[in-house]
């Protein structure tokens, strides 16, 4: 009787640093295209992005600067939850995302826009834009980390706090956009999260 050689598991492979940097990079000029996009077209998203765009156009402060002061107060919990490896990308990541979104409209300016396109299109612009991101252990998302910081601190279900902060924005957003902007927004929405559904997932990428 014979037994089996037991083959130990082979670990993923991490990346470099020029493959973070290159990452980085790449997910965040995705990420602030469509911010670009929405922004040019008066439409808005969820989470900290979402809030920035409620602030932006409120009182016409940069996109980019709100976003990056907004951001802030996060890093403290990223640390306490993701470490210091986690905070340094998604601080990196951040800074990019806020850069660029400013700098896409010297070189790309679009005569005209249609709210539902432009939904579409930057949904999956940013969608995969984190997805590159969260693949190499970076973020964009401060109330993402506030909800998982509170789901194990308190048990609070970090996915129905999210969903409620989102709703929040969005019912706020009325202040700020019209009931086009506002129902585009939210098809938006469903595309990013579509892309973000669709490739992060256990066990569809093992590289870390």
């Amino acid at each position: 009787m014979t037994t089996a050689a037991i083959i130990p598991p082979v670990l993923p492979p991490t990346h470099s640093l020029f493959e973070d940097i290159l990452a980085l990079l790449i997910g965040a000029i995705f990420v602030s295209l469509g911010i670009a996009m929405f922004n040019q077209a008066g439409l808005l998203t969820g989470g900290t992005a979402g809030l920035a765009f409620l602030i932006h156009y409120a009182t016409k402060i940069p996109f980019g600067m709100v976003f990056f002061v907004i951001n802030l107060p996060f890093y403290v919990l990223a640390v306490r939850r993701m470490g210091w490896r986690f905070t340094i990308k998604t601080f990196c990541a951040v800074a990019l995302v806020s850069v660029f979104s400013g700098l896409h409209p010297q070189f790309v300016q679009f005569s005209a826009l249609a709210p539902f396109y432009v939904a579409v299109i930057g949904g999956f612009l940013m969608g995969t834009g984190f997805i590159v991101l969260f693949r190499h252990q970076a973020s964009l998302g401060g109330v993402n980390i506030l909800s998982l910081y509170l789901q194990d601190k308190y048990g609070i279900r970090a996915g129905k706090l999210q969903m409620g902060i989102d709703v929040a924005i969005v019912l706020a957003s009325l202040l700020v956009v019209n009931l086009t902007a506002l129902l585009a927004s939210m098809l938006g929405a469903v595309a990013l999260n579509l892309v973000i559904m669709l490739n992060h997932r256990p066990g569809r990428y093992m590289a870390v």
